[in-house]
């Protein structure tokens, strides 16, 4: 993992907690570098390409985690009922999807997603790596 830089990007307790939780989760996924993006993001990358944003709703203190994935993953999460799951704003045409951070939280679900989106970021080489030790 990379230099945890601006970390004062996330503030509130509970977005100091669901990212603690994303970094154990990424910190498993080789070549993975945390990092603020232009935005004020907390981005998770593999050699350079995002697979996890968090960012911080400022006026009431909400945090989101928004993961890449496929579109049929998208799909799938988005039909669930009672998902916790809704599409990414800006970017939720190109497979992302969000989750807000809270204790309701399916952390699971989001590991799993997390993992697909690395794998749908990363270069063929590490992806296989990734999958191959996952089975």
């Amino acid at each position: 993992m990379g230099k945890y830089e601006n970390e004062h990007q996330l503030t509130t307790p509970n977005s100091k907690r669901a990212l603690e939780r994303m970094r154990a989760i990424c910190s498993r996924l080789p070549e993975t570098e945390e990092k603020i993006d232009g935005f004020g993001h907390t981005a998770f990358q593999v050699r350079g390409k995002s697979f996890v944003l968090m960012g911080e709703n400022h006026e009431d203190g909400t945090c989101n985690v928004s993961l890449k994935a496929s579109k049929t993953t998208q799909e799938i999460l988005l039909q669930q009922e009672g998902t916790a799951f809704f599409k990414t704003p800006y970017i939720g045409q190109h497979g992302w999807v969000s989750v807000r951070a809270e204790e309701a939280t399916p952390w699971e679900e989001v590991a799993s997603v997390a993992l697909e989106g690395y794998c749908l970021a990363a270069p063929k080489r590490l992806a296989e790596q990734v999958q191959s030790s996952a089975r």
